[in-house]
């Protein structure tokens, strides 16, 4: 004690330095180990991060390469099996009606055709008995009936019209009988050739080029740029009528509305837009996807519009204007997309089909579009979504945003109130399908004519379609309806136009003995 006691206070006072440069240390170290405690969680996180961004992109990659194998290897044409078929399967019946009714109607159509009857007779040398040896035979009854049908092809006939002239016997007039009438003045093919034309484009897909052969084969060439001369002249006789068409089609109360996009000869893309309700279907071609379209041809109106999520018609929906239904078939679509990458996809798929079940249900008693359909929407389909609404809530965050079955469940949600407005009427439908199966018409016809001229022919195309799936839906044959109007424009009454609609022409002027194709 006396020893430390004595220690020089230098001693004590470099101990307290080296204490002093030890803490110092310490802390230095202790805010390395900080930082790179951090670095290390900043690491951490952002491999949990980029493992849920690989595990989304893993899901995005099986649906896209199951959609490529199907496209590939399977029906290109339908992705998802149709409802109709999920309700005969998930029920174990057929419909034996509607088979029995299309059986009927291919029978009578069948027996509508033009008939030739040919007479064979019995050979010479059968007419012996082999009993009595005798030759004195004589009928016995009708005669035994053999139906064959048989392909006639087609012929294009040259007619060859002779105006009668008159001269006076005064010798100072000369009248001449009036010609036959034209679609185009000057003109030399005849409106059922042109009708023939455009309906084979419009409604069989036929591109002009490959008419162009057909023609050759049947004797009469006609240069292809002749071809597309006669279908554009088609299009500006005709327009005033699907302008008219549009026009009635936009002042109905319910409309379902689609588009699709359409190849130019330029590179660039076009789109055509369906446009239909009850009665009519519709066309209008447009160079941009924009929202323009939807207002130039919906603005001014009100009701409901049938649509999916697409942003482009958002500038239609306002209060005083239309508002939006929803497409269920879409939400079902997504998921089935999301079911290989998430099992419980098949609940969403198995709720969805119970209210397609309600529907089923609903044409099966002829009930559709009444009181009692909207009736049976609420007392069955209402329970029903709302049992998907709470567990598509419970689903929610439970899945990556990005990932199938993310999106899935996020689109269901966002557009819940446009997916649930036919609960409140009986005329809306469930789903888009049927503007979605209005535009397979031009889908298939894209794939067989590749693309559109220009701006003006994809306007021709549109409103040609427009009167020939009209005329395919109310079964009217379009080579008539065309061949007819195609004359009958020129001198009908333009504030009667509505009697040149299909459906009316049908009524007013059609030939009901010629059976629609």
């Amino acid at each position: 004690m006396h020893g430390q006691g004595n220690t020089p206070p230098a001693f004590w006072e470099e101990e307290r330095r080296l204490l002093r440069e030890q803490n110092a240390l310490l802390q230095a170290r202790v805010a390395q180990l900080e930082s790179e405690n951090a670095l290390m969680r900043s690491t951490l996180e952002e491999l949990r991060t980029s493992n849920t961004r690989l595990a989304e992109d893993n899901s995005a990659l099986k649906v896209l390469v199951e959609g490529l194998q199907r496209q590939v290897f399977g029906r290109k044409s339908e992705k998802i099996p149709p409802v109709d078929r999920e309700l005969r399967k998930a029920n174990g019946t057929s419909d034996p009606a509607a088979a029995a009714a299309a059986r009927k109607k291919n029978s009578e159509t069948r027996k509508a055709l033009p008939e030739k009857q040919f007479v064979h007779q019995v050979r010479e040398e059968q007419r012996r008995c082999p009993k009595c040896g005798g030759h004195d035979f004589r009928p016995v009854g009708k005669g035994k009936e053999t139906v064959v049908y048989e392909y006639v092809p087609a012929r294009v006939e040259r007619h060859v019209h002779i105006q009668e002239k008159l001269a006076c016997r005064c010798g100072e007039y000369i009248v001449t009988a009036e010609g036959p009438a034209r679609v185009v003045e000057g003109g030399s093919y005849g409106p059922g050739l042109m009708a023939h034309i455009v309906t084979e484009k419009c409604l069989d897909s036929l591109p002009l080029h490959r008419q162009e052969k057909q023609f050759k084969r049947l004797g009469i060439p006609i240069a292809r740029a002749t071809l597309v001369g006669l279908f554009h002249a088609c299009a500006t006789v005709l327009q005033p009528i699907w302008e008219y068409l549009l026009l009635r089609i936009a002042a109905s109360q319910l409309v379902q509305a689609d588009e699709t996009p359409l190849k130019m000869q330029d590179g660039k893309t076009g789109y055509l837009w369906t446009f239909l309700d009850d009665e009519m279907i519709g066309y209008k071609y447009s160079h941009s996807r924009s929202g323009a379209t939807p207002v130039e041809v919906l603005g001014g109106g009100s009701g409901t519009v049938v649509v999916d999520a697409y942003s482009g018609y958002n500038r239609v929906f306002t209060p005083e204007g239309w508002s939006r239904a929803g497409c269920l078939a879409h939400t079902r679509r997504k998921f089935f997309e999301a079911r290989t990458s998430a099992p419980e996809a098949e609940t969403a798929l198995r709720m969805i089909l119970d209210v397609y079940r309600v529907e089923h249900e609903a044409k099966e008693r002829r009930i559709v579009n009444t009181p009692e359909h909207l009736q049976l929407r609420r007392e069955r389909s209402r329970p029903l979504m709302e049992r998907f609404h709470q567990w598509l809530s419970e689903q929610e965050g439970l899945h990556p945003p990005k990932g199938p079955m993310g999106k899935a469940v996020n689109y269901a949600l966002n557009n819940w109130e446009a997916l649930t407005r036919f609960l409140d009427n009986a005329y809306t439908p469930v789903d888009n399908n049927a503007s979605e199966r209005a535009l397979r018409m031009a889908a298939l016809g894209r794939k067989n004519y590749l693309f559109v001229g220009h701006e003006v022919a994809g306007q021709n195309l549109a409103g040609l379609y427009s009167l020939v799936a009209t005329c395919q839906a109310h079964d009217v044959n379009p080579e008539a309806y065309l061949a007819d109007v195609l004359l009958r424009i020129q001198t009908h009454p333009a504030s009667q136009l509505d009697e040149l609609l299909p459906q009316n022409w049908n009524r007013l002027f059609g030939r009901p003995e010629q059976p629609a194709q």
